[in-house]
């Protein structure tokens, strides 16, 4: 069996328009030689119409040519007479003739052309004979040119009803070829689109697969192999792909163990640094005057703040490796974030703040440990940004496929210019609690990095009206409703 994969997508594409090119092409050139036909059969039969009429009204005309020339050459015995009778019916047999030689002659046609003939025979018979005869052979030749004038009718009359029968036959097969032709144009083009759907629908295949997998690239998913299957320099990209995917893999752990190194060889300093300054503010070193010991204070302060950047740091780089290795499990969503609420039940209640879990029950297949990290940050942001006396909102939903978490705060929100960095790591927005200590701008990142794991997405959504204050989260994991 040929197998389409060894053609590259330029030469499958290629083959797809040759062939609806050549489908379509084949249904015009089988209507226009189904209209050459007709339009010759057309014409060949108005030629044979115009001819048989043509004849029949010359065999009108030469009859009475000859029945003048008759009864003058029985008055005046006048050979001219004669010869002008005799020249009159040769044409007057020619045109017969071809009367009786048409291609739609029939046996009536026949008889009446033999008849017309025995008439003729009968005519030239009383032309020769004695004078006392006249009488009698006037008589015989009046009935004789009344019958042919007779048989001269029935033949155009003939002619008139072929005629017609074979514009009727012309216009059935017209109306034959015409629905044949509407039908073959039908199918041609319904079998055309049928072609080019299914191509396009073959070929679209593997540029999504390409989609997803630079997408997944781009959202740092380096743990699943790429594999492409269709034409082959779709397979070809695919594995050039997968090269770049194992590539960023190495990058990424390189990166990871640079940071979890730097990390480490720092803390050791940094650690001796805030010691010595300790000891120094203890006066272990020897008395200190008031200049020497806000020095030390701004020493003191300064350590620890880079102590907790480091410490952001490892835990964002900890949390970014971590959401590669999940171990999932059946999870209902409420009583998980119910456990992070309760977790953190001091920090909210200090702050007098009221936190409600809204919703269906819903369960799906995640891991618990760190979609609860996940919830547990939102939590504390949430808290941390709201003011004394608010309410926080979690509201669970299910949705074709999907299963949704909305967390709802009332406090400042997001400014407008930051809503496009808010998930950067280490990003500060600029609507900070003017009574808590600065955040380390990590939080929402570690979130992003945890759903994103569980191939879902977290998305900040904007307020439905303007004078809605707080932020609104949301979370979309995937969910297979249970069987």
């Amino acid at each position: 069996m040929l197998s389409l994969d060894r053609f590259s997508f330029q030469q499958l594409l290629l083959v797809a328009f040759l062939l609806i090119a050549g489908l379509l092409s084949a249904a015009s050139l089988r209507g226009l030689f189904t209209i050459e036909a007709l339009i010759t059969q057309s014409s060949q039969g108005a030629r044979q119409a115009v001819s048989l009429s043509a004849a029949a009204q010359r065999l009108a005309e030469r009859s009475v040519t000859m029945e003048r020339a008759a009864r003058q050459f029985l008055v005046l015995d006048d050979p001219v007479l004669r010869q002008r009778f005799d020249d009159g019916a040769r044409e007057a047999g020619e045109a017969l003739t071809q009367l009786v030689a048409g291609t739609d002659a029939a046996p009536r046609r026949d008889a009446a052309a033999a008849g017309w003939r025995r008439t003729l025979q009968t005519v030239r018979q009383q032309l020769v004979g004695e004078p006392d005869t006249l009488r009698d052979r006037e008589q015989t030749l009046t009935a004789a040119f009344r019958e042919l004038g007779q048989i001269n009718i029935d033949l155009a009359d003939q002619v008139r009803v072929a005629t017609e029968v074979r514009n009727a036959t012309l216009l059935e097969r017209l109306e034959q070829g015409r629905a044949a032709l509407a039908r073959q144009i039908i199918v041609t083009i319904a079998v055309a689109v049928g072609l080019a759907l299914a191509f396009g629908i073959w070929l679209a295949r593997p540029l999504k697969r390409l989609e997803a997998a630079i997408v997944g690239l781009g959202e740092n998913r380096l743990d699943r192999p790429i594999e492409m299957r269709g034409p082959a320099d779709v397979r070809q990209l695919g594995l050039r792909l997968e090269w770049l995917r194992l590539r960023l893999a190495e990058l990424d752990a390189d990166k990871a163990r640079f940071l979890r190194h730097v990390s480490h060889e720092l803390k050791t300093p940094l650690a001796a640094m805030r010691e010595g300054v300790s000891l120094m503010e203890d006066g272990v070193t020897g008395p200190l005057n008031e200049s020497q010991r806000e020095v030390a204070r701004i020493l003191r302060q300064n350590t620890a703040v880079l102590q907790a950047q480091i410490e952001d740091l490892l835990r964002f780089n900890t949390a970014a490796f971590d959401a590669r290795r999940l171990v999932r499990r059946p999870v209902e969503l409420r009583s998980l974030i119910s456990e992070q609420v309760e977790m953190q039940k001091l920090q909210w209640q200090a702050r007098r703040l009221t936190v409600a879990v809204r919703g269906e029950t819903l369960t799906v297949e995640v891991d618990a440990e760190k979609l609860g990290t996940a919830l547990g940050n939102l939590l504390s942001n949430a808290i941390r940004f709201s003011p004394i006396g608010g309410t926080i909102v979690f509201s669970v939903s299910q949705w074709p496929g999907r299963a949704r978490i909305d967390i709802t705060d009332q406090g400042p929100g997001v400014a407008p210019a930051d809503r496009a960095r808010v998930f950067e790591p280490f990003f500060r927005g600029e609507r900070q609690p003017p009574d808590a200590a600065r955040g380390s701008g990590i939080g929402l990142s570690i979130v992003q990095e945890l759903v994103r794991a569980h191939d879902g997405q977290i998305d900040l959504l904007m307020p439905e009206a303007a004078e809605v204050e707080g932020a609104h989260f949301r979370i979309e994991l995937p969910h297979a409703p249970a069987r």
